[in-house]
């Protein structure tokens, strides 16, 4: 289960008495290039940040052996992960 509050919204929800709701994981498929895309924005299949990169991500199968589709979402990623850190 992941999370869709950050920890200070989990708090204050708390605070008001309202269970933060959470969250199924998405099933992932085991796929080397997933992992690459993955290990590109800092993380791997069991981080709970995960479900922020999955709708910035495409079919996996247009980025095979599509160079300009990989440089787009290498672009994406890079800003992605620049805005964690």
């Amino acid at each position: 289960m992941t999370a869709m509050w950050d920890p200070f919204q989990r708090q204050m929800l708390s605070a008001l008495g309202v269970e933060p709701m959470v969250r199924a994981s998405p099933v992932l498929p085991d796929d080397p290039l997933l992992h690459a895309v993955l290990r590109a924005v800092g993380l791997d299949r069991d981080s709970a940040e995960v479900a922020q990169v999955l709708p910035v991500i495409p079919p996996l199968p247009a980025l095979r052996g599509n160079a300009a589709a990989k440089r787009t979402l290498w672009r994406q990623l890079r800003r992605v992960r620049s805005g964690w850190q």
